[in-house]
């Protein structure tokens, strides 16, 4: 979960690296034209992988000279069960755009030469025989005009981050190269961790590394760990933030430094020492005058875990710094960017950010409203160097976000030109829910936003099912903008006729210093359940939410307050959807890298200082009050939030045992699932869940029914094969025909080639009907007498002897059932006990008395050199054979049954039928 202040930028920086992947050697490029006339795009229903395998577009940069963009796009790619991405440059002066890799391996961090002439990146793809003992991850440089790229490095650490530093050198950070006590460890094949180790973490430093001979020199000596770096315009200086502490995340004691580099001389010196900063970023200004720096701000006297971000500038000639006057009560959002005369910033305003440039005026700054189309509908933004040129990610909660390229003019945002056409089969292809910001009284009074997001089939008039999705944090916010993904697939829930609202609950950013400090110091819980709740009362007060139909559902601190709602409000709440959320807080403070500067800031104590505190506000012990349905989720690799806290709570919920739980686990995953495998199964096990238990439209058990398999397929159809030929000799008897059916010699017996069809059956019985198309099917639903019976018919009819055979003379017959019509055959598998159950339940969803059944003769026949086929004795119906009491049996295998050897099979009634043999039986 998103548990400290910065979290949602520390998680969305970790998703762009960890999706975007992709390469190739190959350029490709096309023109748009003018797109000729199409129909109009068949709807089709939301499905799970629409949110997994999308694309995706971000780490974009403007060249030098303005007239290019180089992009990311990440897409889902299942042979590898992950996202990859590939480099996209795209004009800014013409419909054009060229892929410059291909490929499924990592590639990331575009970066332009200062001439405009290279990209250097980072990337997992091969390189031509690599050196042992180096990192998947190296730098790479390919030619902006096209070509082959090439590794620049074979480095045994990972580059974490790269810059130019001239045409010809790149300055990157990385871990120093292994000292021999870790060479030791890799040689013993020992990968034990001594946590918070800082005398054998490598340190992190800067080199610099000359493209046309790959000669790298270490700019830095230092023994902490860069963090971030950003190099002047003029390239003399490096500023970096550096981490003095591997324990900082977990208590905030020790916070990183700020450290400016000369990078001619090697000299260094820290700055901004007399301010209680931790920082987020840098952007040097353009006259190398200084460099800005962004950070948190909170009035707590010991942690920084909530509260807004702020600005500083610093001045490079007297060494010192000033806070810039935002003039924005909220702080700053997500972006900053730096232009001649200042910088332009998303500041943060709720369930928006707004674009603003902020010019520098003296000692002081002074801010200019951007305005202009998706002025309010930013996501990111790439400024140019001069200015003018804006490139930007737009989006809205109920439209997908593309890449945008613009002028800037006079404060506005001009002449907008979408750049990219991601995920066009969905753009056109789904049908989006309406949504709306909505706003409600919540604790204290006081005013809540959320995103409302209406049912598909919504009628005015009528009163819906109502989802609460609930966002992670608590530093995290819900905006106006594409939400949808694995951890909230919303679309999922309002096709299927349910409001669902995402509320930006107490304690949310984006909201100002007092909304994202107000639960602390104890109050985690008191304000952002009722908040909640308070929304769901609002929507009941509107007359469009059924009040019995209220469900909730989150990841992470969604998950917590989903949790606490159920807890609450048991009798409100139907059901639940967590993932990896806390229940029992005592054990979360040591388990998780960030316990105490977490819990110990929202509860205003340890749980050393006070446990009853911490025992009081754990859900765990409120279980019993629990009255919805429960599906978890949990990575074993999580350090965010301990997995035992999900164990707990299938546990405690199985101990009372008064719901149903379900409780899956996705080995190997930290606080997200990153396989997509594991992001598909938990979309479908969450739906499948509310299907069942909120909108009560359970699916079929089919988890035996393989994909690909004829079961699948015909209950994909629903339809049957049919097949009218006739097997059987048409014989005129007293001026008739009839259908006598055809027999082959096994040793003195002469045996039906094919089970007796329903065609041959309907001149006997006049009253047995037949299925048009279904005349060369085998007479199923067969008694003993019945068979008997149509022997004895067939004798008097022909003058010859017609019988049902003996168990003694074709039970050898029988016995080789593999690559019959039985239900091996249209599962495409062997089933076992458990999944022949499974399939036998389902197949009352097909229509017919006896759907598997194929025409005779559709499978291989039996019969050894010289010898005539047989066919269907493994499989189709099985046949009736009188035993040596002279009762009936029925022989061979079926379509309804499997060829399981190690157990014994009945029939169906409709799965049995008879094959007869003619001429007497020979004595033995």
């Amino acid at each position: 979960m998103m548990r400290h202040w910065f979290s949602a930028r520390v998680l969305l920086l970790v998703g762009l690296v960890m999706v975007m992947a992709g390469y190739g050697t190959a350029w490709s490029a096309h023109t748009a034209r003018a797109d000729e006339a199409k129909p109009p795009a068949k709807k089709e229903p939301w499905k799970p992988e629409d949110f997994i395998f999308s694309e995706s577009v971000g780490q974009y940069r403007i060249s030098p000279d303005a007239k290019w963009l180089v992009w990311v796009k990440s897409a889902g790619d299942k042979d590898k069960d992950a996202r990859i991405s590939n480099l996209y440059l795209s004009s800014l002066t013409e419909t054009r755009e060229i892929a410059l890799t291909r490929g499924t391996d990592q590639n990331n961090q575009p970066r332009w030469s200062p001439d405009g002439e290279k990209i250097a990146f980072i990337s997992t793809r091969a390189r031509p025989k690599p050196k042992p003992e180096t990192a998947p991850m190296q730098i790479w440089v390919i030619d902006a005009h096209g070509g082959e790229s090439w590794p620049l490095t074979e480095l045994a650490h990972a580059p974490k981050q790269i810059e130019w530093l001239d045409k010809d050198t790149l300055v990157y950070s990385a871990e120093e190269d292994p000292a021999l006590y870790e060479q030791e460890m890799k040689k013993k094949k020992d990968d034990s961790e001594v946590v918070d180790d800082a005398d054998h973490e490598p340190p992190v430093r800067l080199y610099k590394i000359n493209v046309k001979d790959n000669k790298i020199m270490r700019l830095t000596t230092n023994t902490d760990w860069i963090e971030t770096f950003e190099l002047s315009p003029d390239k003399k200086y490096a500023v970096a933030s550096h981490a003095k502490s591997l324990h900082y995340a977990f208590d905030q004691k020790v916070r990183p430094v700020v450290i400016l580099h000369d990078v001619g001389s090697g000299q260094e010196k820290q700055v901004l020492a007399d301010l209680r900063i931790r920082p987020e970023g840098f952007q040097w200004a353009l006259d190398n005058s200084g460099f800005y720096i962004a950070t948190p701000f909170s009035t707590d006297a010991r942690f920084m875990t909530a509260g807004i971000n702020i600005v500083y500038f610093y001045d490079l000639a007297s060494g010192r710094a000033s806070q810039v006057n935002l003039d924005w009560e909220n702080g700053l959002g997500f972006e900053m960017q730096r232009v001649p005369g200042g910088f332009v910033a998303l500041l943060a305003a709720g369930s928006h950010d707004e674009p603003a440039f902020y010019s520098k005026e003296g000692a002081t700054w002074k801010r200019h409203p951007i305005a202009g189309d998706h002025a309010k509908n930013m996501e990111t933004l790439s400024m140019s160097e001069d200015g003018k040129t804006i490139a930007y990610v737009s989006s809205n909660a109920s439209k997908l976000p593309q890449l945008y390229r613009a002028q800037l003019d006079a404060g506005k945002i001009v002449s907008p030109v979408q750049v990219t056409k991601l995920n066009e089969g969905l753009v056109n292809g789904r049908t989006y829910s309406k949504t709306e910001i909505i706003h409600w009284k919540g604790a204290g009074d006081e005013n809540v936003e959320g995103i409302l997001y209406y049912p598909a089939n919504y009628e005015e008039g009528k009163k819906y099912p109502l989802t609460t999705a609930i966002h992670g944090g608590p530093q995290g916010s819900d905006k106006d903008l594409w939400g949808e993904s694995w951890a909230y697939p919303i679309q999922l829930l309002t096709q299927r006729g349910s409001f669902v609202l995402r509320p930006n609950y107490h304690g949310s950013n984006n909201y100002g210093l007092k909304w994202s400090e107000s639960i602390c110091c104890g109050k985690y819980y008191d304000l952002e359940t009722p908040d909640i709740n308070a929304g769901v009362d609002y929507l009941i007060g509107k007359g469009v939410v059924d009040a019995d139909k209220i469900a909730t559902m989150g990841w992470s601190n969604g998950s917590i307050l989903s949790t606490s709602l159920i807890t609450t409000y048991p009798a409100r709440y139907k059901v639940a959807s967590v993932g990896a959320g806390d229940i029992e807080w005592i054990s979360d403070w040591g388990n998780v890298s960030f316990g105490e500067s977490f819990d110990a800031y929202y509860f205003g104590k340890s749980p050393m200082q006070d446990p009853q505190l911490y025992i009081d506000k754990s859900p765990f012990f409120k279980m019993d009050k629990v009255q919805a349905p429960v599906l978890i989720f949990h990575g074993t690799a999580d350090t965010n939030v301990p997995p035992a806290q999900s164990w707990s709570y299938f546990r405690v919920l199985q101990f009372y045992g008064k719901v149903p739980v379900k409780f899956v686990v996705f080995p190997g995953e930290p606080h997200g699932p990153r396989k997509l495998t594991h992001q598909m199964r938990k979309v479908e096990e969450e739906v499948a869940w509310f299907d069942k238990y909120f909108f009560k439209t359970p699916k079929p058990d089919s988890e035996a029914v393989k994909e690909g398999s004829p079961l699948e397929a015909m209950f994909r159809t629903k339809s049957l094969a049919r097949s009218g030929s006739n097997y059987g000799a048409a014989v005129t008897v007293k001026g008739k025909s009839v259908l006598v059916p055809e027999v082959v010699l096994r040793g003195d017996l002469e045996i039906g080639r094919f089970e007796v069809t329903r065609a041959q059956v309907a001149e006997f019985n006049k009253n047995y009907k037949i299925e048009p198309g279904t005349e060369n099917y085998p007479a199923n639903g067969v008694t003993f007498d019945q068979a008997k019976a149509y022997a004895a018919w067939l004798s008097k009819t022909t003058g010859q002897t017609w019988r049902v055979p003996n168990e003694s003379e074709v039970s050898a017959l029988h016995e080789k059932k593999d690559g019959e019509n039985t239900l091996d055959y249209w599962a495409g598998y062997a089933l076992n006990p458990d999944d022949t159950a499974r399939v036998q339940k389902k197949l009352s969803e097909l229509p017919g008395n006896a759907p598997l059944l194929k025409p005779v003769g559709s499978f291989p026949g039996q019969g050894k050199e010289n010898e005539e086929l047989i066919f269907d004795l493994g499989g189709n119906v099985a046949e009736w054979v009188i035993t040596s009491d002279g009762k009936g049996k029925a022989l061979g295998g079926s379509a309804d049954q499997p060829t399981d050897p190690r157990a014994s099979h009945e029939p169906g009634a409709a799965y049995i039928g008879v094959r007869v043999v003619r001429g007497d039986l020979k004595p033995k």
